[in-house]
């Protein structure tokens, strides 16, 4: 009996275990790795990258467009500069005297800045802290030039075995990679310049920086995914973007177009329909429309004292009709030269002269309200200055106005980036060392500590006596 009791209780203890195993998981558990969503009102549970902390050596662009997305979206990135010196954005383009100029101010907001000697024995010590503190660095240094500065992935990875090394580069490894590359080289590298332009003319760069701030959005894409990694094997990675590779890749329909040419010509392109014959690579091909849809930029009422009185419009094959009843030609909705894609290829010189003279009639903005009205897609050109104008862009925060101790309110562009409940915060760009002390401080530098550090000169600017004398 006493077995038998022994053994039915046994019975109990595994179906109880069983049944806690089949039910839900407690309130506060975490599930799938995640913890429980929150209940704090949307946009205020923080923002997407709280407490993760960047060491930012960037400097003029690609790499302060990267960093500043993310202090966007609310790292904490610490910008190191030179003392007395800084970034040299800082002066560049200068604008108001004596004030940071709108390069530095536009790519550097929501950041500290802290200076450094990175020579001087103190200024290294800070910078081992910084590196044992932080989370990532990013640089965009010249190739070899952190390794110069003792700072070697291995150095790096063996002081902060989770840091992640963030670098921009003008090139991959290859013939190129210790080449400096710039906005237009990156442009003209990775193959945007000579699909851009006339067919009768050089090839062009365009106005968008797709070489500097397209990378610096690659490498803030690389960033998040390594932290994200991390999670889950506890380690930091190097993450590289060079801004050839950058450039192809938002220059990748025109690698698609080189594929199809070998194919057989392009009809989209207008040389097609004129009778030009195809060269071995993508030529240019001025206001086509890269994507299969014809189009082109067409004049509009003031273009003779306005230059930016024009509208991009795309003659769609589904609205086809609606094109024609809007310009007056209602014929060619049947005419078979007209009716169809294909049919329209060798005439759109033509049809495109045809739609401009309806255009002309109308302001850009009044062809906008009556294409969208039937569903034909067009786009105004807007100007910086209509840009900067413009209240639905000041309502999203993608146009801001951010006030500065020294030059007084700019504007600047804030995030492009749209999280509900990670709301963006513009701040204004630090003033040099501006957060020296701040930071010291998070290091765990006591007072008299930081007086000696900066009575050391590893953190000021030797004054002009001493570079005289040094001289």
């Amino acid at each position: 009996m006493a077995k038998s009791r022994k053994l039915r209780a046994k019975t109990k203890v595994k179906a109880k275990s069983k049944l806690a195993a089949s039910k839900p998981a407690a309130k506060n558990a975490v599930v799938n790795g995640l913890p429980k969503p929150s209940t704090r009102p949307w946009g205020e549970a923080g923002k997407a990258l709280d407490g993760v902390r960047i060491l930012d050596f960037t400097h003029v662009q690609s790499g302060p467009t990267c960093t500043q997305l993310l202090a966007f979206m609310g790292a904490d990135v610490i910008k190191v500069e030179r003392p007395g010196v800084g970034d040299i954005t800082r002066g560049q383009l200068r604008d108001v005297k004596g004030a940071d100029s709108l390069y530095f101010t536009m790519l550097n907001g929501n950041k500290r800045s802290i200076t450094i000697d990175s020579k001087h024995p103190k200024g290294k010590e800070i910078l081992e802290r910084l590196i044992k503190h932080c989370d990532v660095l990013v640089e965009n240094f010249a190739p070899g030039a952190l390794d110069r500065m003792g700072l070697t992935w291995d150095y790096i990875h063996k002081t902060n075995p989770r840091m992640i090394v963030a670098s921009v580069k003008g090139f991959g490894p290859g013939p190129y990679e210790d080449c400096k590359v710039y906005e237009n080289v990156a442009q003209c590298a990775g193959g945007a310049a000579s699909t851009t332009g006339f067919r009768d003319g050089p090839p062009l760069v365009t106005g968008a920086q797709i070489g500097d701030s397209g990378t610096g959005l690659h490498l803030a894409l690389g960033i998040v995914g390594a932290l994200y990694q991390r999670m889950r094997t506890g380690r930091g990675q190097r993450v590289l973007t060079a801004m050839q590779d950058g450039v192809l890749n938002l220059a990748r329909v025109k690698l698609r177009d080189q594929q199809r040419l070998k194919h057989g010509p392009l009809a989209e392109y207008s040389q097609h329909a004129e009778g030009i014959p195809f060269g071995k690579a993508v030529p240019r091909a001025g206001n086509d429309s890269g994507g299969g849809q014809p189009g082109w930029i067409l004049k509009c009422k003031g273009w003779e004292s306005d230059p930016d009185a024009y509208i991009y419009f795309i003659t769609q094959a589904p609205v086809w009709g609606a094109i024609c009843d809007l310009i007056g030609k209602t014929e060619w909705k049947t005419d078979p030269e007209y009716a169809t894609p294909a049919a329209r290829l060798p005439r759109l010189r033509h049809i495109f002269s045809t739609i401009e003279a309806w255009t002309m009639t109308k302001t850009k903005f009044e062809v906008m309200d009556i294409c969208n009205g039937v569903d034909i897609p067009v786009g105004p050109i807007l100007s910086m200055k209509e840009i900067a104008e413009e209240p639905s862009l000041r309502k999203t925060g993608t146009v801001v106005e951010v006030d500065h101790p020294t030059r007084g309110k700019y504007l600047t562009v804030g995030n492009p980036i749209k999280m509900s409940d990670s709301i963006t915060e513009v701040k204004r760009a630090p003033l040099l060392g501006e957060h020296t002390d701040e930071i010291l401080k998070v290091l765990r530098y006591r007072n008299e500590e930081i007086a000696e550090i900066k009575a050391s000169g590893a953190i000021t600017a030797p004054d002009k006596g001493a570079r005289a004398e040094a001289a």
